[in-house]
């Protein structure tokens, strides 16, 4: 199962430089322009987890697998995009295809970085990207809920279901009000909700791009975003990509030296992925072996059957049982064989609801 975090804003607020520093690579051209990434590009990211460390060394794994989460470049999109100024086409077709935005806006000062509006204001900035996604689906919806609704007057039960929940987004949408807080009232209607992929309907985390010296922190214009994610109920985190190019190509030992220098506990990645997995409501459970410790994702209240198939279909198709040990019991126990002495070794049937850490292992027939 892949998880997608698109990563968008204007022009010149250090999108592409973020992006690769998280993924480590130079795969996204970093230039003092607008719309130097035409492409949309994909890095793939490990998700750091220290608990799987302590899984591999206790079951002498010899491979460490993390689960991954995939970061997605998007070209800068500019006013007029939802009318097709600039890249606005391509921007908005790329975004509808994440399960979620990382909005990165620019909170620092910098008068060799060209600003699209030649002023920096993040609240502003967000409110440009905000309002051509709101136009995009307002547009979108403003041709489907009236022709659902003349079906939903002939009888069409799936039109009904259709009128009544994107008619309630498309009211949000007319107030201004992004398509998220639409509330289906049951399974149906999450379904049509899901299938109309609003872009506003998107979970978003505002990242706030500092300067060196504001990366623990923050600044006056962070505060500001801050502010306005806790309005919004949305969440926000400091980074400064800055920063992330340096630590960029260094070792560990390098890395933790320098971070400390910073005043800094942690790269921002491990922020950004940690509020991603928030954002996404995802937990985490391993498999674990001589052969290989390895991480899974699967998104809160799965089922085992549905995290047997993040392995593999077969195993969801022909699932028996699942054997759980949960994570704090393994490691007191010091393994599989420690638990079941213990009696902390579990059999779970197809109702069990995974725990985020459960170490698990799958029976099953096909």
């Amino acid at each position: 199962m892949g998880f997608r975090c698109g990563i968008v804003g204007l022009p010149n607020v250090g999108k592409s430089t973020l992006f690769n520093a998280l993924t480590e690579t130079q795969a996204a051209q970093a230039a003092n322009y607008p719309f130097c990434t035409i492409e949309p590009n994909v890095g793939q990211v490990g998700v750091p987890d220290p608990r799987l460390d302590a899984l591999a060394e206790i079951a002498g794994s010899a491979k460490i697998i993390p689960t991954q989460l995939s970061f997605v470049d998007i070209a800068g999109l500019v006013r007029g995009a939802s009318k097709g100024e600039g890249l606005g086409n391509q921007f908005l077709g790329n975004i509808r295809e994440v399960d979620a935005i990382i909005h990165v806006l620019r909170c620092f000062e910098n008068d060799d970085i060209q600003h699209v509006d030649n002023k920096v204001d993040p609240i502003a900035d967000a409110d440009t990207v905000e309002t051509e996604l709101l136009l995009s689906d307002l547009e979108s919806l403003e041709k489907r809920v009236p022709a659902a609704q003349k079906k939903a007057t002939q009888g069409d039960k799936e039109a009904k279901i259709v009128a009544s929940v994107l008619g309630q987004a498309l009211d949000l949408l007319r107030d201004g009000k992004p398509a998220r807080l639409t509330q289906p009232k049951d399974e149906d209607e999450a379904r049509v909700f899901a299938q109309a992929q609003l872009i506003t309907a998107k979970p978003v985390l505002y990242v706030c791009n500092v300067e060196e010296e504001a990366a623990a922190e923050g600044n006056a214009f962070s505060a500001r975003v801050f502010e306005k994610a806790k309005a919004e109920g949305a969440s926000a985190v400091i980074v400064s990509a800055a920063i992330e190019a340096e630590l960029t190509g260094m070792d560990m030992e390098d890395r933790m030296v320098f971070l400390e220098e910073m005043g800094l506990a942690e790269a921002g990645l491990a922020r950004i992925i940690r509020a991603g997995y928030e954002l996404l409501e995802l937990l985490t459970f391993f498999t674990v072996g001589p052969k290989e410790a390895r991480a899974w994702t699967v998104h809160k209240g799965a089922k085992a059957p549905e995290a047997a198939g993040t392995i593999h279909s077969d195993m969801q198709r022909g699932f028996i049982r699942a054997e759980t040990i949960a994570y704090p019991d393994f490691i007191a126990c010091k393994g599989e064989a420690g638990a079941k002495e213990a009696g902390k070794f579990r059999q779970e049937g197809k109702e069990y609801v995974v725990a985020d850490g459960d170490v698990m292992h799958f029976r099953f027939n096909v």
